[in-house]
């Protein structure tokens, strides 16, 4: 569809999927959910003053059409990221890092999906001067419909893991799946920004150059491809930031290196990264009266629980005086695992029955299939009740889980 009629001559379009949000000038896109439909509410967003409406059975391929359009329209650079983990916490530290030398607007929240890509592209204007477009993926194809929305002309994945293996179906579908990011940018002649010291990534990466017909040579010491990547090293965490757990040391430094190739200089850069705090239960460090808490219970998956307890049991990455206090770690389950799930908390389990752990409290019906010889909970609520009557104190605690826990209700009794 040609949208100019829309968009020719604007300097920003507000674009919203509820009725209540409509003003004057606004685009309403009527999607029907399971429990609502917009196209119930055509009428009064069109008395609100709507100046066009998106409704019926397409609406969402054409709000993602209209991003797409708005996109090309403005023409500014896009960096687009995905990755199993640290896709969120590097696209926040890359927008810090950037919005010292740019008006940048970038992913708000977890904006990731088929909605929230194009909702995230409707809300750059044209002040703006660079875009960060997060990705997020949890079937086969989702990375390549997304980049075909963004058209990003840069970008980077943080990793790969075993996540959301019921939709992928295996590691391998991971991998096919956020490579599509990679693909795209050897076909349009991209830039990717990638860490030369993941083998997954090297793999992906040559695989889009052979499937684009671009010639690649391999030696002992080095790999070489027309589309040349911009490598960066996973490198340690530096001191002074807000961040906890050594597995962010990968996530900064593909922010300086995003940031060098833009002009930002490594100590402006790390500046940047020094002055942000995380917000939203990612890697965040709480001190309580009477606990100190690390909190990184927004997702979970085999491979980011894997990282959150070596780094919590990393005396090198925990303050002296943090080392004398007896740990306990509170997990919930790893979700969307499907075949997978029942080994996987095995080896959550296993890996704290190896460190010997005396406090653990388990929620999720999960780990009730393992052999964790630890108190497992149906749910948080049940958890609560729990720390209500018996609570902790003077412990250094993991707090780290699936989204779908909510385990951020248990922060209060901490």
């Amino acid at each position: 569809m040609d949208w100019s009629f829309l968009i020719r001559n604007k300097e920003s379009l507000v674009v919203t999927t509820d009725s209540r949000k409509v003003t004057p000038g606004s685009v309403f896109v009527a999607l029907k959910g399971e429990h609502f439909d917009g196209n119930d509410y055509v009428d009064q967003a069109r008395q609100d003053g709507a100046e066009y409406i998106i409704s019926g059975e397409n609406a969402l391929a054409e709000l993602q059409d209209l991003a797409r359009a708005w996109r090309r329209e403005l023409g500014l650079p896009v960096l687009g990221i995905t990755g199993t983990n640290g896709k969120t916490t590097t696209k926040e530290l890359c927008a810090a890092v950037l919005s010292t030398k740019y008006n940048l607007y970038y992913t708000q929240g977890n904006l990731n999906n088929q909605l929230g890509v194009p909702l995230t592209l409707l809300s750059i204007t044209r002040a703006h001067e660079m875009a960060i477009v997060e990705m997020g993926a949890s079937h086969l194809g989702d990375i390549k419909e997304l980049v075909e929305i963004a058209e990003p002309d840069y970008g980077l994945i943080t990793n790969v893991g075993r996540a959301h293996l019921q939709g992928f179906g295996s590691f391998e579908g991971v991998m096919r799946t956020k490579a599509e990011l990679y693909d795209w940018l050897v076909a349009h002649n991209g830039i990717i920004f990638r860490n030369a010291d993941n083998p997954h990534l090297e793999e992906m990466y040559l695989s889009a150059c052979k499937a684009s017909g671009l010639s690649v040579e391999r030696s002992v010491s080095e790999t070489v491809c027309q589309a040349k990547p911009v490598l960066y090293h996973t490198g340690s965490m530096p001191e002074g930031t807000h961040l906890v757990g050594g597995y962010n040391a990968e996530n900064i430094s593909a922010a300086v290196c995003v940031g060098r190739y833009f002009g930002v200089s490594e100590e402006d850069a790390l500046a940047a990264i020094r002055a942000y705090v995380p917000s939203n239960n990612r890697s965040q460090l709480m001190r309580t009266d009477k606990n100190t808490v690390v909190v990184d219970a927004y997702n979970a998956n085999p491979t980011s629980m894997t990282a959150a307890i070596n780094a919590f049991d990393n005396p090198q990455t925990v303050k002296p005086s943090d080392l004398q206090m007896p740990k306990a770690y509170i997990l919930g389950a790893m979700r969307e695992l499907g075949e997978y799930s029942r080994l996987e908390h095995q080896n959550i389990v296993n890996m704290l029955l190896e460190r010997k752990a005396e406090k653990v409290l388990l929620v999720g019906d999960e780990y009730c299939q393992t052999t964790a010889p630890y108190p497992v909970f149906e749910n948080v609520e049940s958890l609560c009740a729990c720390l209500q009557k018996q609570p902790l104190a003077g412990c250094r605690i993991l707090l780290k889980g699936s989204r779908s826990n909510q385990l951020e209700k248990v922060i209060p009794l901490l």
